[in-house]
């Protein structure tokens, strides 16, 4: 099943390259409008959206031991950014945040993003140090 739909899915994206250069050489020779490769490029975004969100459905179902592994990761990292959340504050004066245009709670989230920015960081170095010293041992 999941041949045949990537072969399928490799036929579709070859045929999207075929008329995306079509539109290229007919725009170029002033054929087609800007209008209508505006149009094609939103087109291809969304395909592109839609292959995104879908694909990787798709691949969770049909193999579910490693969907197991996909959701004990996303829990991860949703109670990483709970406890970045819940670290973060606003530091800014009700002042500072009017001239900032800004809002408490947009504070708040830019400060968890900070904070789990630094939490990833951290448990990167740490996960190369282990790899290292693991590697000096095996």
């Amino acid at each position: 099943m999941i041949d045949k739909s990537s072969k399928i899915l490799q036929y579709c994206l070859y045929a999207l390259l075929g008329v995306s250069a079509l539109f290229g050489i007919l725009f170029y020779t002033n054929v087609v409008s800007d209008d209508l490769i505006l149009y094609w490029g939103y087109i291809l975004v969304i395909f592109t959206a839609i292959i995104t969100i879908v694909a990787p459905i798709v691949y969770i179902i049909f193999n579910l031991k490693s969907a197991v592994k996909f959701i004990i990761t996303l829990g991860a990292i949703l109670v990483l950014i709970v406890i970045s959340y819940a670290l973060a504050g606003n530091e800014f004066s009700p002042f500072q945040l009017e001239k900032m245009k800004a809002t408490a709670e947009t504070s708040r989230m830019v400060g968890a993003g900070l904070i789990l920015t630094y939490i990833l960081g951290a448990l990167t170095v740490l996960s190369i140090i282990y790899a290292s010293i693991s590697r000096i041992f095996k």
